[in-house]
């Protein structure tokens, strides 16, 4: 059976680190987010980091506003965070959380909002957020993308494909994200149990020499013949 579309969210934090650089209002994430909503974006990621590195709460309350959401978001996505690392590193450790990571869940879903883990590609951790009761995760795909032009990209694409699927025998829907570029996106593309990838850093960085636009436009176009490439595959 053919699989849905697949949603690309741009993530904007460096729209905001590339501002906080020098200082004053340029360049605005909000408009980021107008141009990449234009340019076929299913929908827009900010991520409010606890020493406010990139994203301001300002920025929060501006986005908010341009969607009229009375800030609350539609969804929040729960990653771990060290204060000295420059990206996240790694997913959360849900199998061994020494927290009640349900207690947050149970409190954004009370109040309407859709929770995501991110979460390394591991079916322990998988079944771990299952049981936690989060709806979505998205799977880290860092060590894929280091990985591809190497020995062991094979292996670490067969790790995403195993948890991606298994997130679809226990009804989670499954999202991936973190690292992906021009060259690796194919293949994540083409796994029909993913319902969206979320990319930021890359579509940002290629902004720079063909404008923001054109970077999103030609990630969903690559994005887009990918699942079609698949689809075909598997009605063939």
């Amino acid at each position: 059976m053919a699989s849905r579309r697949l949603r690309l969210g741009v993530n904007i934090d460096h729209v905001a680190t590339i501002r906080n650089a020098r200082g004053g209002p340029h360049p605005d994430p909000v408009r980021a987010a107008r141009l990449a909503a234009a340019a076929g974006a299913d929908g827009i990621t900010a991520h409010l980091r606890e020493d406010r590195r990139h994203i301001s709460d300002g920025d929060i309350q501006r986005l908010m506003a341009e969607i009229d959401l009375r800030h609350r978001p539609h969804a929040a996505c729960l990653v771990p965070e060290r204060r000295e690392e420059k990206t996240t590193e790694n997913g959360l450790d849900v199998a061994g959380a020494n927290f009640d990571i349900k207690a947050y869940i149970a409190e954004l879903s009370k109040a309407g909002i859709r929770v995501s883990l991110f979460i390394d590609p591991d079916i322990k951790q998988l079944e771990a957020a299952h049981e936690a009761g989060a709806p979505v995760v998205e799977l880290h795909t860092g060590a894929y993308c280091e990985a591809a032009a190497g020995s062991s990209g094979d292996a670490e694409l067969e790790r995403i494909v195993r948890a991606a699927a298994r997130a679809a025998e226990l009804g989670v829907e499954c999202h991936a994200g973190h690292g992906l570029s021009f060259g690796t996106v194919g293949p994540i593309a083409a796994i029909g149990t993913i319902a969206e990838l979320n990319i930021g850093h890359f579509l940002i960085g290629e902004a720079i020499f063909g404008g923001l636009e054109s970077a999103i436009t030609r990630m969903r176009a690559l994005m887009d013949n990918s699942r079609a490439a698949a689809n075909g595959a598997r009605s063939a």
